[in-house]
């Protein structure tokens, strides 16, 4: 179902080389806000190390951001030391495809992570990309987010019923 992730894990920082090679994925898209990032731009102890080590282990990593705040994608993406595109109009295809582009990997072997299924699952499915829907960082959220999530919680409520 496009609605459901291939995997639901609590944090970036599970995905790891194993799971990575389980699935025969070489490279990850990597969404910013309550996945990278808290609502204060705060990025979480280990992910840095977390994204070092995947690098080192040849995965390739790029920024998928919705925000048409240039500056703070682009402060994220610095850190981690991975190309990003921002304002990217997750679900539609173009930001995938330039992510896709930057990655230079067929779908198949693309991860696409985040924390909404609304925007980065429903994307990933579309792509034929290996959707994995991570929870929240932090409950706070901007005002359009925290319309969708009621609605995401219920297909997530679902997702877990099924599995």
């Amino acid at each position: 179902m496009i609605l459901y992730p291939k995997l639901y894990l609590n944090s970036v920082k599970e995905i790891t080389i194993d799971l990575l090679n389980k699935h025969n994925l070489k490279g990850i898209i990597l969404d910013v806000d309550n996945t990278l990032i808290d609502y204060h731009k705060n990025i979480p102890d280990g992910i840095e190390a977390w994204a070092e080590n995947l690098k080192q282990a040849g995965i390739s990593l790029c920024i998928a951001s919705n925000s048409n705040n240039k500056e703070k994608v682009k402060e994220v993406a610095k850190k981690l030391d991975i190309p990003y595109i921002y304002f990217s109009m997750k679900p539609l295809k173009s930001g995938f495809k330039k992510a896709k582009s930057i990655l230079n990997l067929p779908n198949g072997q693309i991860a696409v992570v985040g924390d909404q299924i609304l925007t980065d699952i429903i994307g990933a499915n579309r792509m034929k990309m290996f959707s994995i829907l991570v929870k929240p960082i932090a409950e706070k959220d901007i005002w359009i987010t925290r319309l969708k999530r009621p609605l995401e919680n219920k297909i997530i409520e679902n997702y877990n019923k099924r599995k």
